[in-house]
């Protein structure tokens, strides 16, 4: 449940499960991003309960790592597995060679102890088109509003040259696009020798692998993009003129009151930079509806910034209250407002998406096949064929109309 990076790690563990022979076992990977995540993993234990009323139920992720006793408390639950023990190999071998389970129904450890990413690889997931390659993990910020710090912990790197040798294999195994996910992507080199950036990341692999047709990259921190993925930005065609960016709000106060590490004049100045260094580049971003103190006055900002950003794709969070973190102890703005407010912002992703759409009719694309129908263009949209093309190939198309939020292609 929940990111991409949860799915990354996801098929990890069915690797790593596979390998010890574990049988007879749900686990459900778990996301604590909002309290409907968690609502909704409470839900999806209970369900699986019912399906599956021999099997063992193993509960992990951020949700676990966060709030252990919640989970341990569901009679549905056999065992809690912290965030870096699911990445353990002997985890489940353990499991798998005692079938009975361990006596204790807790293993959680400190997270914020953890100074290493895991060793797991795996040879991308998903469609045969596209891999997911994670390369941090953690983060050192504390905004006021988020969980993820203490179900992740502190940030850490996979060095560079690991990244690198596992795209070989990707691109070796036939991947034609590569995607680097982390939780704090721009964060990616702090904490290894030398203390490398992003940028310096995305140009080594570039260089280091040439057969790479795509380079794409997950949600970053704009206000910590640095020189190097700038440049890279701006003259590496291989890499693909689509980000999306953790923006979260349009008003300074509630920048501030979030401990966010930008103004609302940065990310304007930032999208102007890179679709004047870019033309063609779209952006995608988070947005938080309702973040406790937001007047509709501070809301109708965020709204502006949309348009003054030029954002295309949407990710909108009605705020919810996360126990532990500062923002829950704010005077917190009602329901009924953040709902409304959430669906305003929804609205206008829909019409920004659809401007998008109707701009790229009569135009040329480099389509990435998900499935023999559908591809993605280079700025991530999606694209229908009424013919079959051969799934995981880049094929040239020109954009004929627009049907449903997807462009059509011939």
């Amino acid at each position: 449940m929940g990111c991409r990076l949860n799915a990354y790690e996801t098929e990890a563990m069915k690797e790593l499960t596979a390998r010890a022979g574990l049988e007879n076992a749900v686990v459900i990977n778990t996301c604590a991003v909002t309290a409907e995540a968690v609502r909704k993993a409470r839900q999806e234990i209970r369900r699986m309960r019912r399906d599956h009323p021999e099997a063992r139920i193993i509960v992990t992720g951020c949700a676990a790592q966060t709030e252990p006793e919640t989970f341990a408390a569901m009679d549905e639950v056999d065992l809690v597995l912290g965030n870096n023990r699911k990445m353990q190999p002997e985890t489940w071998a353990n499991l798998a060679a005692d079938f009975a389970g361990p006596t204790e129904k807790l293993l959680v450890d400190d997270i914020m102890s953890v100074t290493e990413t895991a060793g797991h690889l795996i040879d991308g997931f998903g469609t045969r088109s596209r891999a997911y390659v994670q390369v941090q993990n953690g983060c050192d910020h504390r905004c006021t509003f988020c969980i993820i710090p203490y179900g992740r912990g502190n940030s850490r790197s996979v060095p560079a040259g690991v990244v690198v040798d596992q795209i070989r294999r990707l691109v070796d195994s036939g991947y034609n696009e590569v995607v680097l996910t982390g939780v704090d992507l721009t964060s990616w080199g702090a904490d290894l020798p030398s203390t490398p950036q992003l940028g310096n990341l995305v140009q080594r692999i570039l260089k280091l692998v040439p057969d790479l047709p795509r380079l794409r990259i997950s949600s970053i921190d704009s206000i910590e993009a640095d020189p190097a993925l700038i440049e890279a930005i701006a003259s590496e065609p291989r890499l693909m003129p689509h980000l999306h960016l953790s923006l979260q709000a349009g008003d300074d106060m509630i920048l501030k009151r979030m401990k966010r590490r930008h103004l609302r004049d940065d990310a304007i100045r930032f999208c102007e930079d890179m679709r004047r260094a870019r033309p063609g580049m779209t952006f995608g971003a988070d947005i938080i509806a309702g973040f406790p103190t937001e007047t509709e006055a501070m809301f109708e900002n965020s709204m502006k910034l949309v348009e003054e950003c030029g954002l295309t794709w949407l990710h909108v969070f009605p705020y919810s209250p996360r126990q532990g973190t500062p923002a829950a102890r704010m005077p917190q703005v009602h329901g009924t407002a953040i709902r409304e407010r959430a669906q305003r912002l929804r609205d206008l992703g829909q019409a920004r998406v659809g401007a998008h759409l109707n701009a790229q009719v009569g135009q040329a694309h480099r389509v990435l096949m998900e499935n023999p129908r559908m591809g993605r263009t280079e700025q991530f949209a999606e694209v229908l064929f009424d013919s079959d093309r051969p799934e995981g190939q880049i094929v040239d198309a020109r954009v004929t109309g627009v049907r449903d939020a997807q462009l059509l292609g011939a």
